[in-house]
């Protein structure tokens, strides 16, 4: 046996589990040591129903009876109820807006239960239930099952998350027969011995022993510990890596004077706070170091970033091109260039002109570049006042003033990209959330311009995203981080509200108040449609279809009401936020895909639906999206729960000075695998869990710094070296 054994080759298996595995992504032995254990369980937790206490968890085993699916009386909720009985009695298992958990047991079938004891009308009954299929226990005994002996408090049992066809008994028993084969004697640690010893960390065969078959509770914890330290050290060894072959590329030197960039930052239309001086000035110091910048600026929507990239694109543009044989001496003519990248055509419209506003005392060229079309400013017909000085032009004429410079600032969307757009002397790419835009693509860019060397183009990356600081430095790891804390002097804050559907009411009338006034309403939906009871996963929550008919028939009949949401095509969705802008839509019934999108000043107020569903930094993200206009904003937070545990929970959003302190307290509260967006990490549970440990983040980052600086190459860990030339995608996660 081998661990690039396919699993189908060393054991028996069928068809039905052949694809079962395959859901699983479990494909090969490698695979199946690594498909670790979610939670672990001991025979000494199983209590007899006949003891069960109203109020505390506990852990049941049984036959299942009287599966089946109904909705409540009253509520009208989606639920699944059963009963389970063992030698000692039964009771009534309910799984509120879980209907299809009904559907995954099956009559007769013998289960292990968890879950909370609640007292109701009918008597005690165990609510939302995890439900472990396991016909016996692993060591294949009733008798020790209720035992209780002081021998069985300390044996664990490994539960697997499981799918139909595959049990946790299955993968426990398959685990079993890779270990029996002699295996793990053979494997050879990937991590140096001297960070195992440094760190205490359990070598790699003892850690999968200990992580799957734990005598001890330590053993478990010592063995996630190394699993979780090496997924954050590979990750920073590979960030680490791409930022130390950046480093050693060539950049241009930016000279800056700093009477020139005060000058330019005094004409804002705001006094700039202390954070986006502070960022301003990373920037420029960046400039000075003779290597391309890599820097990310990390702020709360409305905290001045595109203020902070104006300033750099002005101290960039103050800057000549070096002659092509005299790279020592300066052109007395031309301007390096910026190129301005933005996830959507309409955010890249208002940067245009948020850019015009900035640079229109210079005479500067400006250029936009869309799927749509092309701008320039500043023009020379006449008639271009009443666009703001802009016009419209071919984009044959705006690809050549940018190929041979006469255009030192280029915003637009991925279109920047295309084989088509070349630059002349690219100094600075700026990228607004989206930081997939990495070294590979600037190196593309760089490769148009018209030079005879290679020269890469320092990176300011921005995102609205708040994200804890140990998230922050695992994913960024080859970019320098600059926050911004602190919001324009004068900006209103918003007035943040919990809505208990009690009051539902009394915030529609309040609402229609604002609305008569010409203010907007964005409706935030967890779903997109209406979720089928039956199926799985199916949970109660307001959709945005079934909602905006809802809103049209019952509350705003009067008002235009449109839907956005992730299955609609990339035109269509542009269609709407520009109808929205544009006032022609009052009411936009959306998903969270509006978190990252366009700034719309005259919609004031925001309803989130089933709020308790997301996080903390994802409700202070889309609350953001009101945060534009100079009239007082209104966030409306509906929850369709009364428990106090959860309205505490929201209550931090009405206390939290920002975004960064609310993402620490969604860490703390809701644990790293709630933590709203981590799924785009690409991180695993462990790697999640890793997070909230800050020390750990910083050792994994302190070690792989320590092996790049000391071998670029890694040809002296050929391991390490092996799998990160292995490795499936670009760890850059965004």
């Amino acid at each position: 046996m081998l661990l690039s054994s396919e699993i189908k080759t060393v054991m028996r298996i069928d068809a039905n589990q052949e694809k079962a595995l395959k859901r699983l992504k479990i494909l090969t032995v490698r695979d199946l040591l690594f498909y670790f254990p979610v939670r672990y369980s001991n025979i000494s937790e199983v209590k007899l129903i006949r003891d069960l206490l109203a109020g505390e968890n506990a852990t049941i085993f049984g036959a299942i009876s009287d599966a089946k699916t109904k909705k409540g009386f009253r509520s009208k909720i989606p639920m699944g109820e059963a009963t389970i009985e063992d030698l000692s009695g039964k009771i009534k298992v309910i799984w509120f807006n879980q209907a299809y958990m009904a559907k995954m047991v099956l009559n007769g079938e013998s289960v292990r239960l968890s879950g909370k004891v609640t007292e109701g009308k009918q008597g005690l009954y165990l609510a939302n239930p995890e439900v472990e299929h396991t016909p016996t226990m692993p060591i294949d005994s009733h008798e020790t099952l209720f035992a209780g002996s002081k021998e069985d408090e300390d044996i664990r049992y490994p539960v697997y998350k499981e799918t139909r066809g595959i049990t946790s008994k299955w993968i426990f028993h398959a685990m079993q027969k890779v270990f029996k084969s002699g295996l793990l004697e053979t494997l050879e640690d990937y991590l140096p011995e001297d960070i195992l010893k440094k760190y205490n960390l359990p070598k790699l065969s003892t850690a999968l022993v200990w992580i799957h078959y734990p005598k001890k509770e330590k053993d478990s914890l010592a063995a996630r510990k190394r699993f979780a330290f090496e997924e954050v050290f590979f990750i920073q060894l590979q960030k680490q890596k791409t930022r130390a072959e950046a480093a050693a590329l060539e950049s241009y030197t930016v000279d800056v004077d700093q009477k020139d960039i005060a000058d330019f930052m005094s004409r804002f239309p705001f006094t700039p706070t202390n954070g986006q001086e502070r960022a301003v000035q990373h920037i420029l110091a960046d400039f000075l170091k003779g290597r391309p910048m890599s820097r990310l600026i990390e702020g709360d929507v409305g905290s001045g970033k595109t203020a902070v990239a104006a300033a750099a694109a002005y101290a960039i543009i103050k800057n000549r091109p070096p002659k092509k044989d005299e790279k020592d001496k300066k052109q007395t003519f031309g301007n390096l260039q910026i190129a301005y990248m933005a996830p959507t055509e309409i955010l890249a419209t208002q940067h245009f002109e948020s850019f015009i506003k900035y640079f229109k005392h210079t005479g500067i060229n400006i250029g936009l570049i869309t799927g749509s079309g092309c701008r320039k400013f500043p023009s020379k017909v006449a008639s271009s006042s009443l666009h703001g000085g802009w016009t419209d032009i071919s984009r044959s004429q705006l690809l050549k003033w940018v190929a041979n410079g006469e255009i030192p600032i280029l915003i637009g969307t991925h279109t920047l990209i295309q084989k088509s757009v070349a630059f002349k002397h690219l100094a600075m790419v700026v990228i607004d959330e989206q930081h997939r835009f990495g070294t590979l693509q600037r190196g593309k860019l760089a490769k148009k311009e018209s030079t005879s060397w290679q020269i890469l183009p320092h990176l300011l990356s921005m995102t609205a995203t708040p994200i804890p600081r140990t998230l922050a430095l695992t994913i960024y790891g080859d970019l320098d981080l600059t926050l911004l804390d602190e919001m324009p002097e004068g900006r209103k804050q918003i007035i943040t509200e919990i809505v208990t559907p009690d009051k539902r009411k009394i915030v529609y009338e309040k609402v229609r108040q604002e609305m008569e006034q010409g203010r907007q309403l964005y409706v935030i939906c967890a779903r997109i449609n209406d979720a089928d009871p039956d199926k799985e996963l199916a949970l109660n929550l307001k959709s945005v279809t079934s909602e905006a008919r809802r809103l049209k028939k019952e509350i705003f009949p009067e008002y235009n009401i449109g839907i956005l949401h992730s299955k609609m095509s990339k035109q269509k969705k542009e269609e709407v936020m520009k109808d929205f802008y544009q006032k022609k839509i009052d009411v936009l019934v959306a998903t969270s895909v509006v978190e990252v999108g366009v700034n719309v000043p005259n919609a004031t107020m925001i309803i989130i639906e089933g709020a308790e569903r997301f996080g903390l930094s994802q409700l202070h993200q889309l609350r953001g999206r009101v945060i534009r206009s100079t009239h007082q904003a209104y966030c409306y937070v509906f929850a369709e729960t009364k428990t106090q545990k959860t309205l505490d929970r929201l209550k931090a959003l009405k206390t939290a000075k920002n975004g960064f302190e609310l993402s620490e307290l969604d860490l703390a509260l809701r644990g790293a695998g709630e933590l709203a967006g981590t799924k785009q990490w690409g991180l695993s549970d462990l790697g999640m869990e890793a997070i909230k440990n800050i020390k750990m983040v910083e050792a994994a980052r302190a070690e792989a710094t320590r092996l790049i600086q000391e071998d670029k190459s890694l040809h002296s860990y050929p391991m390490l070296f092996q799998i990160l030339s292995t490795q499936k995608q670009d760890l850059h996660f965004e």
